[in-house]
């Protein structure tokens, strides 16, 4: 036998291993990860507990969906939780399409979108953002589909879409639209959709502890919708996905919001910053409600990039990516990381002219 890609399923020939850069001690500002730290509460949790390691976790993490529900003003049923929000996703294209099914992805957006809607067989339809990086929300109703997956705030522009838009393209919608909030808590009060699942029959809300919440490293991720569609996706969730210790610094982490204040008003704080900062140094800079900036690099993003990593220092590239061309996204630091990645910008910048 010949081993090669033609052994894959088919829809999946094409796939690449995901971003994943060797580490040296470098400053991260790739991920839009917390640029705080781990999260407090979790920490003692963890140096607290102890477990039997030999028993199953909580087949559906009853304690975890509880809290959740708490927080939102849900019900338990209205939750699911799994282990990170690219899990609920899978679940979600793996309940709602079958093989070759069309699912709608806006561009630019979240890159494992198309990978999760090819996994499952289907194809992914992409339909350009405004450009305003806005939804179009009649071209994504016409090209139909059984799925439509949009991020608010949108990874890897940083702004979230208006409101009235989200809420006429569930209306208008014919299958299932999934909104990813995985940056929400950054974008200040009223631009969730979560507490509305209910008002909606084709609405899942997925959400991550990865970001504001500081848990990347636990994979814990969760999505809400009304019962109908939670009681399928529950039939379809893999059991035990979401282990006991995860789970359980989770729910530590749930009862210490002020951590999530802090971490939010230091991004609100600094934000405004980087981006002068940014544009100062002739970078274009795109409107962010998220913790991190896209911005358009005055240099080809790769020298940038390149010699960043060289100075200890990452960022993301976009600037192969069609309508994110020569652009680069990076974290919101604190104050002194912020100083550093201007400085170093500044200094490759310098070597350029």
């Amino acid at each position: 036998m010949e081993v090669d890609r033609s052994i894959m399923r088919e829809t999946t020939r094409g796939f690449q291993t995901y971003y994943s850069p060797m580490l040296h001690g470098e400053i991260r500002l790739d991920t839009n990860t917390n640029v705080l730290g781990s999260n407090p509460a979790a920490e003692r949790y963890l140096k607290e507990s102890s477990w039997d390691l030999n028993g199953y976790p909580d087949t559906y993490s009853r304690d975890l969906r509880q809290g959740l529900a708490d927080l939102y003003g849900l019900s338990p049923e209205n939750l699911i939780a799994g282990n990170g929000s690219d899990e609920m996703i899978d679940v979600i294209f793996k309940t709602f399409t079958n093989w070759g099914d069309d699912s709608v992805v806006p561009v630019p957006s979240y890159s494992l979108y198309d990978y999760f809607v090819k996994c499952n067989g289907g194809r992914a339809i992409e339909v350009d953002l405004t450009d305003d990086f806005q939804l179009d929300v009649d071209a994504m109703v016409s090209r139909g589909g059984k799925v439509t997956i949009v991020p608010s705030p949108n990874n890897p522009t940083g702004n979230c879409f208006r409101q009235k838009d989200l809420e006429d393209l569930i209306s208008r919608f014919e299958g299932i639209v999934v909104l990813d909030e995985a940056y929400s808590e950054y974008a200040g009060p009223g631009k969730s959709m979560i507490s509305k699942v209910d008002e909606f029959d084709n609405l899942v809300v997925t959400r991550t502890f990865s970001k504001a919440y500081a848990l990347a490293a636990l994979r814990v991720g969760y999505m809400a919708a009304n019962r109908k569609l939670t009681e399928m996706m529950m039939c379809v969730k893999i059991p035990y996905s979401l282990n006991a210790i995860s789970e359980g610094a989770a729910v530590a982490a749930l009862k210490d919001q002020d951590f999530i204040r802090r971490s939010v008003d230091m991004v609100t704080e600094q934000r405004p910053v980087l981006d002068a900062g940014l544009r100062k140094l002739g970078f274009e800079t795109f409107p962010s409600d998220s913790n991190f900036i896209l911005a358009r690099a005055p240099i080809d993003h790769r020298v940038l990039v390149d010699g960043l990593r060289e100075r200890g220092v990452l960022i993301r590239d976009f600037g192969s990516k069609r309508r994110t061309e020569n652009c680069v996204r990076t974290t919101v630091g604190t104050a002194e990381l912020n100083a550093i990645l201007l400085e170093m910008t500044e200094e490759v910048l310098s070597g350029c002219r």
